[in-house]
């Protein structure tokens, strides 16, 4: 569901893929080939959200914020059930829930911890996975018609 707030609707590029159950509301935008998936919640109801090209927002993720804007760069994975709330997210990271991620780092654990910056392999898995999630961004959007 795609939900005005105020004078704010969200902007989405035609080559996204929106999952049915997925909500988008107010002040957010959605940059080209990126994918939302099932029951995922962006609200940019209170500041606004940005969401770059070739992203992931996988099922049950939530972004949000209060008075900060969430900017996520490009190449961006935010995994199965994360929080994401008032952050900044660099390119080409992969995201647990509510930690603000460096461009080329890897952080595991809970609580999330920086435990290395990325190297080929981990730039490689995340390519590999923006990948899948293209071509099953492309299966969907033919399905929408």
């Amino acid at each position: 569901m795609i939900y005005k707030f105020g004078n704010k609707k969200p902007s989405i590029s035609e080559s996204a893929f929106i999952a049915d159950t997925a909500c988008i509301i107010g002040d957010v935008s959605i940059g080209d080939r990126s994918s939302v998936w099932f029951n995922s919640v962006i609200r940019g109801d209170s500041a606004r959200i940005s969401i770059g090209n070739g992203c992931s927002i996988q099922d049950n993720a939530v972004i949000h914020t209060d008075d900060n804007e969430v900017k996520i760069g490009d190449g961006v994975i935010i995994g199965h059930g994360c929080v994401v709330h008032g952050r900044l997210i660099n390119n080409n990271a992969l995201i647990p829930p509510n930690y603000k991620v460096h461009a080329n780092t890897v952080v595991m654990g809970v609580p999330c911890k920086e435990i290395r910056k990325t190297n080929e392999e981990d730039i490689e898995i995340i390519r590999n996975t923006l990948k899948k999630y293209e071509k099953l961004t492309e299966e969907y959007l033919k399905m929408k018609g």
